[in-house]
């Protein structure tokens, strides 16, 4: 017959091995993560411009956000359960496979100027950064609440290396489009291809022994076998979960909706390519640079206290800029974007976590990555014309409203004591 004791004996035993294959997850989803950063960063941010040379309309140049996040928020639910029915190798494989496949059919649907075949590119891109999104929940499978700021923060950072080289591969890019006989503005894409390739055999070499997805095997959650529920079930019945999934999608939606406009807003004032990938870069470097800095203190001062006093105050100071001075400030505003995203998606990620149990982890992962991407979706639809109706800075205004929701809510918790989750 089990007891506690036997329990606390059981878990002794199995701490060595359990921090000696976190130690090695966590080093596979490094080296998986800086190539998919690498592959992702030398695409994406080229796709609004490629969006208006294909289209020929600046009005359609937020849809390359658009569709890179309805892919990501499309790709999430079933990445998510490859994870806890084929264990996270097969899952963030597939992922960096498809997300290389959509890489290849921009390139085409640039040689064939087919708009709706660059839209369906960019969607199954999307599928890389759910591989990037699912990774971080990925480093937690075997962390404890003690450490999963931490052990998150750290998977999260390691996109900085890829990340910030990806849009400074832009000129490089097309000298390689040129020599491959390749249409303007798909050089770098062809870098994606090889990258998500590489990423792809890295997760399923690295991590395709380990077990499916489940919450560390000590402690009371590890010990339900019911089946858990849906994720939005389990939104439905628990509120700390809604706080956490919602900040999360706020906040990563704020994000999107500025930094989504900014490449066409320099191009747009004569910016070279060489300017915009350096902003960019500079901009992703705020994104995930300082992320474990970010993830000790959520684990030390509390989540709510670095989402709230840094991430969404760094993300208002952003827009501020934005609307104040949109052509002398959109450098040092894109970085306080980056940073602000960075506090808030580290701190809010872990709350998701620590809002439910072990067993519920997984399906509350996926959903709240699909609603994360579905917000950037429409933020980054609407950015667009609102671009062009009111400029960059009607647009950091009304970026505003976002940043305004996420504070009044925690706000109203902790004035209120609503139940939160462990801070």
């Amino acid at each position: 017959m089990e007891t506690p004791a036997t329990h606390q004996v059981a878990a002794e035993k199995d701490a060595p091995d359990r921090h000696a294959r976190q130690r090695r997850t966590i080093g596979v989803l490094i080296a998986g993560q800086i190539l998919g950063g690498l592959g992702m960063g030398a695409s994406l941010s080229l796709g609004s411009l490629l969006a208006v040379q294909v289209s020929g309309s600046t009005a359609w140049s937020g849809m390359a956000a658009t569709m890179n996040t309805l892919g990501a928020a499309a790709f999430a639910i079933p990445l998510a359960r490859a994870a806890v029915k084929r264990g996270r190798g097969v899952s963030l494989a597939a992922g960096s496979l498809t997300s290389g496949f959509g890489a290849a059919i921009a390139i085409a649907s640039a040689a064939l100027s087919s708009f709706p075949a660059l839209l369906i590119g960019l969607i199954l891109l999307g599928a890389g950064t759910a591989v990037s999104f699912q990774a971080r929940f990925a480093a937690t499978d075997l962390s404890t609440p003690n450490t999963r700021g931490r052990d998150l923060s750290i998977v999260v950072w390691s996109t900085t290396i890829g990340a910030v080289s990806g849009p400074n591969l832009f000129e490089p890019g097309e000298a390689v489009g040129t020599l491959l006989h390749l249409p303007t503005l798909t050089g770098a894409f062809a870098f994606t291809v090889a990258a998500q390739l590489l990423a792809a055999l890295v997760f399923y070499a690295g991590l395709r022994l380990k077990p499916p997805v489940r919450g560390p095997k000590p402690g009371k959650d590890s010990g339900t076998r019911t089946k858990p529920d849906s994720g939005f079930k389990i939104l439905r019945r628990k509120p700390g979960a809604r706080y956490a999934v919602t900040v999360v999608a706020l906040s990563h939606g704020t994000m999107v909706a500025l930094m989504a406009m900014t490449p066409v807003h320099l191009h747009n004032n004569g910016a070279s390519l060489t300017v915009v990938g350096m902003t960019i870069s500079l901009h992703i470097a705020g994104m995930f640079g300082l992320s474990p800095l970010f993830g000790w203190l959520s684990d030390r001062l509390g989540r709510i206290p670095v989402l709230l006093l840094l991430g969404q105050a760094m993300l208002l100071a952003s827009l501020v800029l934005a609307w104040l001075a949109p052509h002398t400030m959109v450098t040092p505003s894109l970085i306080l974007l980056g940073l602000g995203w960075s506090a808030s998606i580290v701190s809010g990620s872990a709350l998701v976590g620590d809002s439910v149990s072990a067993v519920e982890r997984g399906p509350l992962q996926g959903v709240s990555d699909l609603l994360m991407n579905l917000t950037g979706a429409t933020c980054g639809a609407l950015a667009g014309p609102v671009l062009a109706a009111v400029g960059y800075s009607g647009l950091g205004t009304g970026a505003m409203a976002l940043v305004g929701t996420v504070t009044v809510w925690t706000l109203w918790q902790l004035l209120t004591r609503h139940r939160a989750p462990a801070s």
